[in-house]
């Protein structure tokens, strides 16, 4: 029996690496920093976002001091960049949030008397810089949304400073940000509601998370005069309506209600923009799992699901089942709203970014292209007819299934290489197969513990 020296398998596997649960997802890197101040949970961190500039990917984390920058270098790391103290640093921060407009950075906090900073991107890969930074009418603000088309931000749960005392808390602002450090007020409200936790916009269409007053839909074409869509003010699996997100063809809207048990809602978006509920999702909800931060692409959606870790579902079609998944948070605990914080999916390597409120941020590993290939009968092997020494993948299509067992056999019936996967449902296969007729024999459990045997044929050339 040849030896598996040359087994390439894309997927590294994390959980045996780390000690932490995966499927499908491989654990890039890490950063945390113990020295930044915690409360008495050892909570240090919130929001994660990601940047290119020049060509060059970077990662943003905030945490109870401020926001630190990272470039994310080609062999897959975190190399430290630069740290931005926020107005407030205390370990009573819980929420900041940051968004990039152009070369700008916007950071705003929820706790405290803190403000809204604009710091310049153009210095990196060296260091970045504060160029504005405004605690009056950014006192105190839970989230931001920027509409890069139109030029807006839209600040959500805003409380402003007058005569060193903080008002009452606007559910948002909308501000013109043609000129980047100096917001101009366009509109406050709505004025029926007391918060609008997050929002999601797109060409002036703005999808308000309302917290327990559900969803609601403006056409903002007129920023100093919306149009009102749609109130989804009740709905099955209903709690806090928390944050939610588009695809980039704009048919799918997906949104999370932070309240345990709640599950993930997809939703088929109409032509008048407003949405319709299609279908719930989750993981553990029966265990009062709390979905968190979403993103998606137009295949898949990734949810930072806090206890959960990082979440990724299909979206594909009709489908929602889970098919990946990294557990940034192994611990176990009786309150479901530790671990994973942030996500952000969009980076052009693919690379994937999340933030857990304990244990930093992690960069993650995920092929994408495993998971839109057309999947036939119990296994999918491709290519079926290879070039030798080509990369060769076998998928099991059961997303259940977290191991198997794998058999290439020549034409003879002898054994040429053999392996086991773990912590993943396909392997991506780099071996010295000379030209002529191979089997893949795949053998794995199913859900009710059948052990299912698969051969296929494989030509190479």
């Amino acid at each position: 029996m040849k030896a598996t020296t040359l087994f390439l398998l894309i997927f590294l596997l994390a959980d045996v690496l780390s000690g932490q649960s995966s499927l499908n997802i491989t654990l890039l890197d890490n950063w945390q920093d113990e020295q930044i101040i915690s409360n008495s949970s050892e909570v240090r961190y919130n929001d994660c976002w990601g940047y290119v500039q020049n060509g060059i990917e970077y990662a943003v984390i905030g945490s109870t001091e401020g926001i630190h920058f990272f470039e994310i270098k080609n062999n897959n790391t975190f190399e430290f960049v630069d740290f931005v103290e926020g107005k407030f640093s205390s370990t009573a921060v819980v929420h900041r949030d940051i968004k990039i407009y152009k070369n700008f950075l916007y950071t705003v906090c929820d706790e405290g008397q803190s403000s809204l900073q604009i710091i310049d991107l153009s210095g990196l890969p060296n260091s970045v810089s504060v160029i504005g930074e405004i605690d009056t009418t950014f006192s105190k603000v839970h989230n931001i949304f920027i509409d890069e088309t139109n030029d807006l931000m839209y600040a959500c749960t805003i409380t402003s400073m007058i005569n060193g005392v903080q008002s009452s808390p606007v559910a948002m602002q909308v501000y013109s940000i043609v000129n980047p450090i100096n917001p101009t007020l366009l509109y406050s409200g709505p004025n029926d509601i007391p918060e609008v936790h997050d929002a999601f916009v797109r060409d002036n269409i703005a999808y308000l998370n309302c917290g327990f007053d559900g969803l609601r839909v403006y056409d903002f074409s007129i920023p100093s005069n919306p149009v009102f869509l749609q109130n989804e003010s009740i709905y099955q699996e209903q709690g806090y309506n928390h944050q939610g997100w588009m695809t980039p063809d704009g048919k799918t809207y997906v949104f999370a209600d932070e309240t345990n048990g709640k599950k993930v809602k997809k939703c088929s978006v109409k032509g008048d923009h407003t949405i319709n509920i299609d279908r719930y999702f989750g993981t553990n909800s029966e265990d009062n799992s709390v979905p968190h931060n979403i993103m998606l692409d137009n295949n898949f959606a990734y949810v930072a699901y806090y206890n959960e870790g990082l979440r990724i579902y299909s979206i594909i079609g009709s489908d929602t089942k889970e098919i990946a998944h990294y557990d940034t948070y192994p611990t176990e605990s009786p309150f479901k709203m530790n671990g994973a914080w942030g996500v952000y999916s969009d980076l052009p390597s693919g690379r994937i970014l999340v933030s857990d409120r304990e244990n930093g941020l992690f960069l993650l590993g995920f092929e994408r292209s495993i998971f839109t290939t057309t999947q036939e009968g119990e296994v999918t092997i491709y290519p079926s007819l290879i070039e030798s020494n080509k990369p060769l993948t076998i998928k099991v299509n059961d997303h259940e299934v977290t191991s198997f067992e794998l058999e290439i056999l020549d034409s003879n019936g002898k054994i040429c290489f053999n392996v086991e996967a773990t912590s993943s449902n396909y392997i991506t296969f780099q071996g010295d197969l000379s030209k002529g007729v191979y089997f893949i024999r795949v053998r794995y459990l199913n859900y009710i513990d059948d052990v299912i045997v698969t051969t296929k044929k494989v030509v190479v050339y």
